[in-house]
């Protein structure tokens, strides 16, 4: 591993991230990110290898798609989200799977579950993330991040009106 990235600091970067998302501080939460970031959520049937521009995604967002859907979870009339869900994202085994001096990344991979309460049912969604990070300005940001749901399906209530 890199002396440029250490766990502690990645883990803390993870760790702010479930923070920000469980407070509903998404424009805080969408400063984590790099202006070139991207946020993946396959649909649990694709192999881990599938690409957004060759499959159907739940989410496939740029950075652009991703303050557009902050701006509207933040709306009164984004219906799925208002009064918004109350959720709790745990974050554990973080691993760091790569480091690319050349690049100045770092791949990492962390197993995560969150909870999401809304109109008396809670739907867990368990899986793993992972993540390319990079650091600008002496901080650590996400680059990219893909949640791959470990689940058969989005069912009974779920949906992905929230940031995973």
């Amino acid at each position: 591993m890199s002396s440029e990235f250490n766990r502690a600091e990645i883990e803390d970067l993870l760790y702010l991230e479930a923070d920000l998302l469980d407070d509903w501080n998404l424009k805080e939460w969408l400063n984590l990110y790099t202006d070139d970031a991207s946020y993946y959520v396959p649909s649990t049937d694709l192999p881990k290898d599938a690409k957004a521009d060759e499959s159907l995604f739940y989410i496939a967002d740029d950075r652009l798609r991703m303050e557009e859907r902050v701006i509207r979870l933040m709306k009164k009339t984004a219906h799925s989200e208002y009064p918004r869900s109350k959720t709790r994202h745990l974050v554990s085994n973080v691993r760091i799977r790569n480091v690319d001096s050349d690049a100045g990344e770092v791949e990492v991979s962390a197993a995560v579950v969150t909870y999401r309460t809304k109109g008396g049912h809670t739907d867990p969604y368990i899986g793993s993330n992972h993540y390319r990070i990079c650091r600008e300005g002496g901080a650590l940001k996400i680059k990219e991040k893909i949640c791959r749901l470990d689940l058969d399906g989005l069912r009974p209530h779920g949906r992905v009106s929230i940031i995973l």
